[in-house]
């Protein structure tokens, strides 16, 4: 996602990138444009509005410009596989080796 923030000197630059880092699911961030007016911002699970309104908060005006998916197949790749569900029709037996089966009988009355 691209957030253009509007931002005068180094130091509010310095403030905006670091609010921008420790957001949650925020995977990096890089300055971008002629000014250096617009945060790119990459990673999983980000909300691009409370993004921009902590910005906004902090900072100064902030202005969401473009919200995109980088890469699906990535994210593809990383899911685990799907769990095996039980057939409902088919009954489920388990069946458990007792301790005493391949030895004597120890009952002596039979």
């Amino acid at each position: 996602m691209v957030v253009k923030v509007t931002m005068s000197d180094e130091k509010s630059r310095s403030k905006a990138l670091k609010v921008v880092v420790g957001f949650s699911g925020v995977e990096s961030a890089s300055l971008k444009g002629d000014d250096k007016s617009q945060i790119e911002v990459t990673g999983d699970g980000v909300d691009a509005v409370q993004l921009t309104s902590r910005l906004r908060k902090s900072v100064g005006h902030a202005e969401l410009v473009s919200v995109s998916a980088v890469d699906g197949e990535k994210k593809e790749e990383n899911k685990p596989p799907a769990p095996y569900v039980w057939p409902y029709n088919q009954p489920l037996y388990v069946y458990q080796e007792l301790p005493y089966a391949h030895q004597q009988d120890p009952c002596s009355i039979m």
